[in-house]
């Protein structure tokens, strides 16, 4: 009886493969996806790593610091007494100002790196040009030059140590595109001897060493492992014999010493983490389009077994029992995940391929070299995990099948109900318990102000997410009834034929719309929440900035001149911050004063701040408390514990300025730290920039700190988290598409001899064609509804739950409206793009064929 069985699996298999197509295809996809996610995942650790590696340089030997990061000054002269070490580079680095034609510095501070004297030690990498060679001569990345519209062989101004500015040929560009140390910020490149005449800060970060070997293939010293056998002129030489030399000549607990490869490994220690985290994101985005393409190989088989139960009572009838029919059932589930799983393989291995072709033609790698190809575990995992989701995808309506009595071999039709299996009351039970769980979470999560607010949000939206689905049969056909009413004028007759079909089948609707649901919910969630969060970024940083402007300066004051001409310019608020380090409590302490009528009045602690009287503080103490400032007992309120920080960093009470005037000392008299600046009246953010900017002409040393800028740079990166959210979650909604298309193609197949006997009673072919894409829209549209109600609703509350009070109801689903009916608009559009295969096929039928079928 099993030899009979299997042979009837194969054959029955392959009969009705044609309509298990559109099955595989969900399952091919969602396996491509998991091929293409952790190719791109491991070429973004790629990259990372290639970076980090060329920032090591080429040096046979390298010297860091084992704390902190910094190595002790004669570190240098230490290493070259090193027998056998014949050159030392000293990594120096600093930082200085690049200045724009307008007399002003960028934003951003540079950094100011030492270029080696050996070229053989350089790790820097120039990008056009030539190297600077003496005094007068820098190099600058390509961005920053381009900022200030500075070419080689042209002049560039920059800030020297002591403050002053001055003018210096540019005779080349750094290509900073994979330098993790340079690709963040403006980087300035001087010769080495040069190195403390532009830049303030000067410390030494490492020490590329030349020995007379060569290179070895040593790792580092720290673990005491590792062997070398030295290449070059002197074969008696050896990298990690040198290391080790040179660490105990330094200290040996001071730094750390490596070969080439063991500063290699050590650059590049944090990708592992890195690559769990990535690859975390990545599959999480995997796993929702896997549970799509779960429920549509689910679905697609409960119509299979379905219209074949006829069939499988026969089966019954001869003698096969239950555990024979789930056995067959179950080969078919295996052939079809282990065919499916091998077409998204393929197609994985296609996409990546094209993928690292693109990526190779058309960015700007520098000397990265990325592959989106993963390993061949990745294929042989993603392969076993296609094909157990099919084998899981099948094991319900394997069941419910099984569960089929031989006497519905007798049925008039092929087609019958399959029991649903399990108690109906236990699933009431347990689906209502969650949904009343997850409201009360949700509820909870998103008002009740507790510290787990973000996890209750996401428990709650999880809990109700899967009630919602247990009664998809219940809500989402009474959405296609409403939709459908909208339908009837425009579409007559066929309207209200779709509407009825999808009724009547109420389960099956359910199941073909919940797929669809399931992505739109998810990508929703996340783009209004994002959207959210851009939408009360303002609010939230106003709430948190006293202020639109900060100065900053490297000397921790700013000089009386600047502080005038800010004052003297017009629309602008002007608040100086004067600070002093007093003794509280036998500590050393910063304590801050300012005029806060000149504060934003929204950020947190201004209100206690106006209200502050002479003697009171606020501040990170302890509401109550009553520290000992330079002899004077000052008496801690409540309500503005954040401002000290908010006004200056490193402050952690705040006074009135008569109480700072009456506690400074003649030796620790106040000074003005830092001048908070808001524009005045009507004046603009722009405008205020600008006459900012006009004010600090003289001051190029001076740097201003803008949270609209700030704000700026947050939006661009919510943007681009959105677009790529968007992107990855539209895989899920493709798959969703697939299941829509299955459905209907399997409908067609069950409602032939209905489709022709309304062809014979004067619907026309064109009529009954339109009958189905209104069908496959409705059955899309319906689950992208309800997915987007669901979604604004999670989102708004998870937005709500990170940034309390700095969300409003209707700001959340406005901000990120756009991208909504985006979404809304591509799911209508797969939803009668999945109508043309079904479409197709009833193109082909014959009338009088079908009027003759069973």
């Amino acid at each position: 009886m099993s030899s009979s069985l299997l042979t009837f699996t194969v054959k029955d298999f392959a009969a009705q493969l044609r309509q298990l197509v559109l099955t595989g295809a969900a399952v091919a996809v969602g396996v491509a996806f998991l091929v293409l996610s952790v190719g791109g995942a491991g070429a973004l650790v790629q990259s990372y790593e290639q970076s980090a590696a060329a920032d090591v340089g080429g040096a046979p030997v390298q010297v860091v610091p084992a704390d902190g990061p910094f190595l002790p000054a004669d570190a240098a002269a230490r290493a070259a007494r090193v027998p056998h070490v014949t050159e030392v580079a000293e990594r120096l680095v600093g930082y200085a100002h690049v200045i724009t034609p307008s007399g002003r510095p960028l934003d951003d501070r540079a950094l100011v790196t030492s270029i080696a004297a050996d070229p053989a030690l350089r790790w820097q990498r120039l990008g056009e040009g030539r190297w600077p060679e003496g005094p007068g001569e820098v190099v600058l990345d390509r961005e920053s030059a381009d900022r200030v519209g500075a070419r080689p062989g042209g002049t560039v101004r920059l800030t020297k140590a002591d403050g002053r500015t001055t003018e210096a040929l540019l005779t080349g560009l750094l290509d900073t595109s994979a330098s993790n140390m340079l690709g963040s910020q403006p980087s300035i490149g001087v010769p080495y001897a040069e190195t403390r005449t532009y830049a303030a800060g000067v410390r030494a970060t490492h020490l590329d060493l030349g020995i007379g070997g060569g290179r070895g293939s040593g790792a580092e010293t720290d673990t005491g492992t590792g062997t070398g056998t030295g290449t070059g002129q002197d074969p008696k030489v050896d990298d990690l014999a040198v290391a080790k030399a040179v660490k105990k000549a330094l200290g040996g607990k001071a730094v750390a010493a490596y070969t080439h490869a063991g500063a290699v490994d050590h650059a590049t220690r944090s990708a592992g983490t890195m690559y769990a985290v990535v690859m975390t994101a990545a599959l999480s985005f995997v796993l929702i389009a896997m549970a799509v393409a779960r429920m549509v190989v689910t679905n697609t088989f409960s119509v299979v077994l379905a219209q074949r139960a006829r069939r499988l009572a026969l089966l019954r009838c001869i003698g096969a029992d239950r555990e024979e029919l789930l056995r067959v059932i179950r080969r078919q589930g295996l052939m079809l995940g282990v065919l499916a799983s091998a077409a998204g393989l393929a197609a994985g291995a296609a996409a990546c391929a094209l993928g690292t072709a693109l990526l190779t033609a058309l960015a700007d790698l520098g000397p990265v070299e990325v592959s989106l190809m993963p390993g061949g575990w990745t294929f042989g995992l993603a392969g076993v995990f296609g094909v157990l989701l099919t084998l899981w995808a099948v094991r319900k309506p394997a069941r419910a099948a099984a569960a089929v009595p031989p006497i519905a071999a007798l049925a008039a039709s092929g087609a019958a109900k399959l029991p649903e299996p399990g108690s109906r009351a236990v699933r009431e039970t347990v689906s209502a318990l969650m949904l009343a769980g997850g409201a009360a979470l949700l509820a909870f999560g998103a008002f009740g102000g507790s510290a787990l607010a973000v996890l209750l949000v996401t428990l709650g939206a999880i809990l109700t997410f899967f009630a919602v689905l247990r009664y998809a049969h219940h809500l989402l056909p009474p959405l296609v009834g409403l939709l459908g009413l909208a339908l009837r004028r425009p579409f007559g007759t066929v309207g209200r034929l779709s509407v009825q079909q999808l009724r009547a089948n109420a389960r099956r609707t359910a199941a073909a719309s919940s797929a669809m649901l399931v992505g739109v919910t998810v990508a929703v969630s996340a783009v209004t929440a994002i959207g959210a969060a851009k939408g009360g970024l303002d609010t939230m940083l106003a709430s948190r900035m006293p202020a639109v402007f900060a100065l900053d300066t490297d000397a921790g004051r700013v000089p009386a001149d600047a502080v005038d001409a800010l004052r003297s310019a017009d629309g602008l608020t002007v608040t100086p911050v004067r600070t002093a380090t007093l003794s509280v409590g036998g500590r050393k302490t910063t304590v801050a004063a300012a005029d806060p009528a000149g504060l934003n009045p929204d950020a947190e602690g201004v209100a206690a701040a106006r209200k502050l009287k002479d003697g009171e503080a606020l501040g990170l103490t302890g509401r109550g408390s009553s520290p000992t400032v330079a002899g004077t007992r000052l008496t801690v309120v409540p309500g503005g514990a954040a401002l000290p920080v908010s006004l200056y960093p490193e402050a952690t009470l705040y006074v009135t300025e008569a109480t700072l005037a009456k506690l400074a000392t003649t030796a620790a008299a106040p000074a003005i730290s830092t001048v908070l600046i808001s524009p005045a009246g009507d004046t603009g953010h722009d405008a205020a920039r600008a006459a900012v900017d006009r004010a600090l002409a003289a001051h190029p040393e001076i740097r201003v700190a803008d949270t609209g800028k700030d704000a700026e740079l947050i939006r661009g990166t919510l943007d681009r988290m959105m677009l790529v959210v968007t992107v990855l979650l539209g895989f899920s909604i493709a798959i969703a598409a697939i299941g829509v298309a299955a459905t209907l193609m399997l409908t067609v197949e069950e409602r032939t001899r209905e489709f022709e006997t309304l062809r014979a009673i004067g619907l026309a072919g064109e009529q009954l064609r339109r009958v189905l894409t209104v069908e496959s829209a409705l059955l899309a549209l319906s689950g992208a509804i309800a997915g987007t109600l669901l979604g604004l609703l999670y989102g708004t509350l998870a937005a709500r739950s990170v940034l309390a009070g700095h969300v409003s109801p209707l700001e959340a689903p406005a901000s990120s409206g756009g991208t909504v009916l985006g979404i809304l608009a591509a799911t209508l559009l797969t939803g009668i793009a999945a109508s043309v295969l079904p479409v197709r096929r009833v193109r082909r039928m014959v009338v009088v064929d079908a009027l003759h079928a069973e």
